[in-house]
Formats: structure tokens, sequence, C-alpha cells
């Protein structure tokens, strides 16, 4: 079966920025769509989201025909999980993906997530295809942060200029440009 899930990131929720846009786009196409809540910031941490990620893995909803969609914190969280749960799906598009970035606050939301270079590298073989877009001017996710997430993991760069972290503060409630990579 065909599943696509859609992965918010810290501080973000289903209902924020393009996120129900993209549900809709996916449901109108008769495509099996997962929006998982995962807990932001309270609670926020691998073992948190792993759990909850993990009861769709041991129910057969992710297999090696999923595709997830990240946005910010939710790719590395999916490199982690493919990684620690030997889990290989068809494709991972990540949204202003990063590893290892030191924010001025909230540090301690990140941490728990990251993984050593050297282990994010192997993500390739849990995923067939991987694509990393990114913006010139995130206020949240320098460039050359997301360039580094992209080339760790061996994947697809689009640089979109001035969208900024592509969320609504950002104008993205919606993201036409996505929908170029959902099913190619």
């Amino acid at each position: 079966m065909k599943n696509y899930f859609i992965i918010h990131g810290s501080y973000g929720n289903p209902y924020k920025n393009w996120i129900p846009w993209l549900k809709r786009e996916l449901s109108k196409r008769k495509i099996n769509c997962i929006v998982p809540n995962f807990p932001s910031p309270y609670k926020q941490d691998y073992e948190s989201w792993n759990k909850i990620l993990k009861a769709y893995l041991d129910i057969g909803l992710i297999t090696e025909n999923t595709t997830f969609i990240t946005h910010s914190l939710g790719g590395i969280f999916i490199a982690k999980f493919l990684i620690q749960n030997k889990v290989t799906i068809k494709k991972l598009i990540t949204v202003s993906g990063f590893n290892h970035i030191k924010f001025e606050e909230d540090n301690s939301l990140y941490d728990s997530f990251y993984i050593d270079s050297k282990e994010l590298k192997t993500v390739e073989k849990y995923c067939y295809e991987r694509i990393c877009i990114y913006s010139d001017n995130d206020p949240y996710v320098p460039i050359n942060e997301a360039e580094n997430f992209a080339n760790m993991i061996n994947a697809k760069k689009l640089l979109i200029e001035q969208a900024g972290h592509f969320n609504e503060k950002s104008g993205y409630t919606e993201f036409k440009e996505l929908l170029n990579y959902i099913n190619s």
C-alpha cells in the first residue's frame, strides 16, 4: 500500500503552515495521507515522537512504498527513526531539514533528535530517493546547514529563493512547488 506521511517540526502541528493544504491536495488525488501530531514543545523529544510513529510501523502503515514529507525538525527525526528502526521507505522529502544546529533558545528541545554525521550518512540505504528543499533566507536554518544536511543524506537539493522557513510567517499556507516532487 502506498502511504504518505507529513511530519511537522518543532512548535508545529498538523494544522499549521502548508500541512493542511498538502493533506487536502493529496486527498483530492485519492492518496492515503497520514499526519501524526507529536508533542511540541512540551514533552518534545525523540523517544516520545518515536513511540507515536512506531505505532504506525507496528500496524503496517510504514512500508517500502511510504513517502515521508517533513518540515524542519521532522527531517532529522525521520532520518533517525529510519536508521534506528531499520525501516526502508520509497522517498524522503525534507523541507528546511537540519542536524546539529545550536539554537539560542530551547536547545534542549532538539538535542535528542540529533545524530552523528557518520550515522546520518547511513540513511541513504533506507530511502530509495531523498530530496531536500531549503531557502536562502531561512531565519532558523542557515543555507549552509540545510545544504550540509542534504549532502550528508546524499539528497537531490532544491533551493527556493526567499522562502524563509516555509511557514505561515513566510507566506506558506500552500506549497504548490512541493507537488512536483510527490509523485515523481
